[in-house]
């Protein structure tokens, strides 16, 4: 089975919008492209789709835009040749090597976490706190930046229960970001 893993960017106060915390650089940016290059999928919601797609697909020319640093290319790469899935009940259709994925969400992810390979990656907001409330969330990792944003969209806000975490890696950023890598603690009961 095919572990499902959360990984997002988030202040020390929470806040996981993605212009709240520290600007990537060549060490964090190598970091995601690991992290995403981890999965054989990628499941978005539509907001994080729209988003990451005006940011990292290929432009026609197949030229990468001259605002791109070369450091973002890799990452750039790996996200777009990569696999999607999208939940969405508002798209009719999607492209950029993605698919809908349609139907009961629960049932949707078990499927694809029953096939075989490295592991499914999720981002977002939305979908990943649906995802945790299902219990089909098997790993946890947050770039945590050091900034106190004060405002925007918290990580997991809302969540139905709590799920009890264990530490099973970190890795200190010279900017100061740390990234953490949990599972979930199986609770007796």
């Amino acid at each position: 089975m095919r572990p499902l893993r959360y990984a997002i960017n988030v202040t020390i106060d929470g806040c996981c919008h993605h212009e709240a915390g520290v600007a990537p650089d060549a060490e964090s940016m190598r970091f995601w492209v690991t992290e995403v290059g981890r999965a054989d999928a990628l499941l978005f919601g539509r907001v994080t789709y729209e988003m990451m797609q005006s940011a990292w697909r290929r432009p026609g020319t197949g030229v990468w835009p001259d605002w791109m640093k070369e450091w973002e290319i890799p990452f750039a790469e790996t996200i777009d040749t990569a696999k999607k899935y999208v939940v969405s009940s508002a798209l009719d259709g999607v492209d950029w090597n993605a698919e809908l994925l349609r139907g009961d969400l629960a049932d949707a992810v078990r499927r694809l976490k029953e096939g075989s390979g490295e592991g499914l990656f999720v981002g977002g907001v939305t979908l990943p706190l649906a995802l945790a409330d299902l219990g089909l969330i098997d790993e946890y990792v947050f770039i945590v930046q050091p900034v106190l944003a004060g405002h925007g969209p918290t990580l997991l806000a809302g969540l139905r229960d709590r799920i009890a975490l264990e530490l099973v890696d970190r890795h200190e950023f010279r900017s100061g970001a740390m990234a953490v890598r949990y599972r979930p603690v199986l609770v007796a009961g």
